[in-house]
């Protein structure tokens, strides 16, 4: 593989870069630093929000902008320069600040920087995996309605939440996607309201097109679906040997080293001697 051109490296996060614990490999941090100092950019590509990102970021030394929310948010480290961001309409939230109190479903709602949740919805922190995002108690949720990002409704009662999807259904889901999914581990059903055509993907060619770099010049790295947009597109694709199948199948490398074994940090090193 031919990485004499690359000034673009697009790292996932979780089961990507950070091992089963939650920490970066040594052999990534000096990499990363080796690569960033010779004017490579080497950033961040996650589902988190950015402040579950930003322990990594200063970690890491970097010096750019992230992509975050899976590609809902592109937002400067440290400088907190936002270059997107892809909120839900204000009427958007406000209907399905309703329709949760309608169907008494719990719901968080998701911001750039933080989840959002009133006092009787508190008991939701517990459930909602954000990865070390920040949480702020508000009164009313229609007083905060604009800039969110993602609503998210969790319960236990199944068919409420398909009465909140199929309320959300044409006309009112002009422009929003829907993700229903169940927690092993809780027993919970989820149900995740955002903006419409949000990906990693489409995030990449804003932050290229901010940067100027080609998509050539570009190496992605991840293990898991919300990247496979990311692998459908001309950059160099990278996945690690703990990565799901289908991103396997789209990799243009395929590493023999899983997340555990720092497999970001042998292929950093792999990139900085084959370019200098």
């Amino acid at each position: 593989m031919n990485f004499k051109d690359v000034k673009l490296i697009l790292l996932d996060l979780d089961g990507t870069l950070l091992s089963n614990e939650g920490t970066i490999g040594d052999k990534s941090r000096k990499y990363a630093k080796l690569l960033s100092d010779k004017g490579v950019v080497v950033t961040f590509a996650s589902g988190r929000m950015y402040s579950a990102l930003e322990q990594y970021a200063k970690e890491l030394d970097l010096n750019c902008y992230i992509i975050c929310s899976d590609g809902a948010i592109i937002k400067n480290f440290p400088s907190g320069e936002i270059l997107q961001k892809i909120a839900l309409k204000p009427q958007k939230v406000t209907k399905g600040i309703d329709l949760a109190n309608k169907h008494v479903v719990k719901m968080v709602m998701c911001t750039e920087a933080e989840v959002l949740y009133t006092e009787h919805n508190e008991a939701t922190k517990q459930l909602i995996d954000r990865f070390g995002a920040q949480f702020r108690l508000v009164d009313d949720y229609h007083t905060v309605n604009e800039d969110i990002i993602e609503l998210v409704y969790v319960g236990e009662n199944r068919q409420s939440l398909h009465e909140i999807k199929k309320n959300f259904s044409f006309p009112y889901s002009f422009g929003i996607k829907l993700t229903y999914s169940k927690s092993q581990s809780h027993y919970q059903y989820y149900l995740e309201v955002k903006r419409k055509n949000i990906s990693k993907a489409r995030a990449l060619t804003e932050l290229m097109r901010k940067l100027k770099i080609s998509i050539r010049d570009t190496v992605v790295v991840g293990d898991w679906y919300n990247d496979v947009e990311l692998f459908k597109t001309k950059a160099i694709k990278v996945s690690l040997a703990n990565a799901v199948p289908e991103i396997k199948f789209l990799s243009d490398l395929k590493l023999e080293y899983s997340n555990d074994e720092d497999g970001v940090g042998e292929l950093l090193e792999m990139i900085y001697k084959q370019k200098y």
